[in-house]
């Protein structure tokens, strides 16, 4: 950037700074902010406000032969959990999934537990994948990309989502145990599959390295959680807009 002083035909003088050579600037004490620039703030600043009011909130039921079930979430909520799935250790991973990802989630759940816990299990994930994707609604303005690594004791988990519309599972998760508590271990990809699928969402779900089973499926609901947190809050840089070039994230 050049400074040059321009005087003018009554002798007063005034400083400029001339940009790139293309352009002159007003600079100094003359200076004053682009008015344009403040409506195009304030417009973004009014539409971000307009969006946070927006109730993110819904409710699904399910019933079938084999499980009845229904879901509250709120994604814009505190954390807050209520869980009742009949599953004591799947109980424990939705309260993690509400409390760190800071969503609300009120479930109840009946199935066929007398047979096995897949149907509830599988279920469970089908049902809060859809309120998840009703609660988000048509996208606006959400961050939409997040990844996280997460620890826990001698477990690393990466978990990293796309809210696309286009959904996906990669699941690179092993157990050494066939149950944990009364849950068979297999489940937990069942569980993850459902939800990706009915959430619109594409989901990568890595265990980099771990040995005790417990810890490893924390991990996942935990990196679920905050990588959840984080593409669903809304980006004020975003606002009024859906963040892809088709201007859609349905598909």
């Amino acid at each position: 950037m050049i400074a040059c002083e321009i005087r003018g035909a009554a002798g007063r003088s005034s400083s400029r700074d001339v940009v790139d050579g293309r352009g002159i600037v007003p600079a100094g004490p003359d200076w004053q902010p682009s008015v344009q620039a403040d409506k195009r703030l304030s417009l973004r600043e009014q539409e971000t406000a307009k969006r946070a009011a927006v109730t993110r909130k819904a409710s699904i039921e399910r019933n079938t032969k084999e499980t009845q079930i229904t879901a509250e979430i709120d994604l814009d909520g505190s954390g807050a959990y209520d869980i009742e799935t009949g599953i004591g250790f799947l109980d424990h991973m939705l309260e993690q999934l509400a409390r760190h990802s800071l969503i609300d989630i009120k479930v109840r759940a009946k199935g066929d537990l007398h047979i096995d816990f897949h149907h509830t299990a599988e279920d469970t994930g089908i049902v809060l994948g859809q309120a998840f994707a009703k609660a988000l609604g048509d996208k606006v303005g959400i961050t939409r990309y997040a990844d996280v690594h997460l620890p826990m004791d001698e477990t690393l988990t990466r978990v990293a989502v796309d809210v696309s519309g286009r959904p996906y599972l990669i699941w690179n998760v092993t157990f050494s145990r066939p149950k944990i508590g009364e849950m068979d271990t297999e489940l937990f990809r069942e569980w993850f599959q459902a939800f990706a699928q009915n959430a619109g969402i594409t989901l990568h779900v890595a265990t980099i390295y771990g040995e005790n089973n417990h810890h490893i499926a924390e991990t996942c609901y935990k990196g679920l959680a905050r990588a959840l947190r984080q593409a669903v809050s809304l980006d004020p840089r975003q606002a009024g807009r859906v963040p892809s070039t088709k201007g859609t994230l349905t598909g």
